[in-house]
C-alpha cells in the first residue's frame, strides 16, 4: 500500500481533481483508497435508521453491511480525533491511498494551486510538498510543475511520489 497526499487551500479544486484521478488510476490498474479530512461534523447516517439508533444510545463502532458495500462508524466519544496515520492503519488492502487534505502532516503531497484563491502556495513552507499541480506555474521552483487539468500527468507524478504505508506508520 502506498500514499501520496493531495493537498491545498480550499477552493482549489482537490476534491475536484481526486474525483479525476480516481478513475485515470484504476483504469492503470491500481486499487485505490481515499482518506478526507472533514473540518465540520461528520454525519453518514441519518435518524430513523438503525445504525443511527444504536450510534445514539451508546455505540462507539456501528458496522453496517450488505451485499454491495459495508460501513464502519466510529464515534469518537470525547476521544482525540485520529491522526493520519491512525485511519491509513485501519484502511483494508489496496495499492494506493490519495490523501486529501491533511495539508499540515507530514507526508509526501502534490500541492493543488489555483491562483484565483489568492491564497499563498503551501510549497515554500512545507518540506513535503514534492510536486505542484497548478493553473500558475512558478517559474524559479524546482519541483516538477503540471496543469490542474493535466489528470495523466499528476497520476505519473502520484505514482512517482507516493510512500509506502508502512514507513508512514513507524514511530506513530
Amino acid at each position: 500500500m502506498q500514499v501520496i497526499g493531495l493537498a491545498g487551500w480550499s477552493g482549489a479544486g482537490k476534491t475536484t481533481l481526486v474525483a479525476k484521478l480516481i478513475p485515470a488510476l484504476v483504469r492503470r490498474g491500481y486499487r485505490v483508497s481515499t482518506v478526507k479530512h472533514a473540518h465540520h461534523s461528520l454525519e453518514i447516517d441519518q435518524p430513523g435508521k438503525d445504525s443511527h439508533t444504536h450510534r445514539m444510545v451508546g455505540a462507539t463502532e456501528v458496522l453496517v453491511s450488505s451485499a454491495n458495500r459495508f460501513a464502519l462508524v466510529h464515534e469518537l466519544r470525547n476521544e482525540s480525533e485520529f491522526t493520519l496515520r491512525q485511519l491509513l492503519a485501519r484502511l483494508g488492502p489496496c495499492d494506493l491511498v490519495l490523501v486529501e487534505g491533511y495539508k499540515r502532516e507530514t507526508h509526501p503531497k502534490i500541492e493543488v494551486y489555483r491562483a484565483l484563491n489568492g491564497r499563498d502556495p503551501l510549497h515554500p513552507h512545507d518540506p513535503m510538498i514534492r510536486a505542484i499541480a497548478t493553473d500558475a506555474p512558478f517559474p524559479y521552483v524546482d519541483l516538477p510543475q503540471v496543469h490542474l487539468d493535466d489528470v495523466e500527468a499528476i497520476a505519473d507524478l502520484a505514482i512517482r511520489y507516493a510512500v509506502p504505508r508502512d514507513a508512514l506508520l513507524v514511530g506513530q
